[in-house]
C-alpha cells in the first residue's frame, strides 16, 4: 500500500482498481474516452469487521491481497499518496476471484 498508514474502520475495505485491457481480443485499441471503469480490483486494506446488535465483532471474510468484483457505482473514490483507491463496505463486494 501507499506510504501513509491507512486503516479502514468497521466493515469497510480499501480496493485498488485493476486496469482494464487496452485492446480487444481482435486487436482493436480502445481509447480512454470509450473505456468503462473496471469493476475488478485488489484489496489493499481491511477493517476489523462490523458489530451485531449485542456488540459482538463479526469478522470480514475478505483479506488483503484478494482479487474481487464489485458494483459499477460501489464505493467512494479517494486519492491517497497519488494512488486512486476505493473505500467500500464489505457488502458492496460481489465475490472473490480465485
Amino acid at each position: 500500500m501507499a506510504k501513509t498508514n491507512f486503516r479502514p474502520l468497521h466493515d469497510r475495505v480499501v480496493v485498488k482498481r485493476i486496469d482494464a485491457e487496452e485492446k480487444t481480443k481482435g486487436g482493436i485499441i480502445i481509447p480512454d474516452s470509450a473505456k468503462e471503469k473496471p469493476q475488478e480490483g485488489r484489496v489493499v486494506a481491511v477493517g476489523p469487521g462490523g458489530r451485531d446488535e449485542a456488540g459482538k465483532l463479526i469478522p470480514i471474510d475478505i483479506k488483503t491481497g484478494d482479487r474481487v468484483l464489485f458494483g459499477k457505482w460501489s464505493g467512494t473514490e479517494i486519492k491517497l499518496d497519488g494512488e486512486e483507491l476505493l473505500i467500500m463496505k464489505e457488502s458492496d463486494i460481489m465475490g472473490v476471484l480465485a
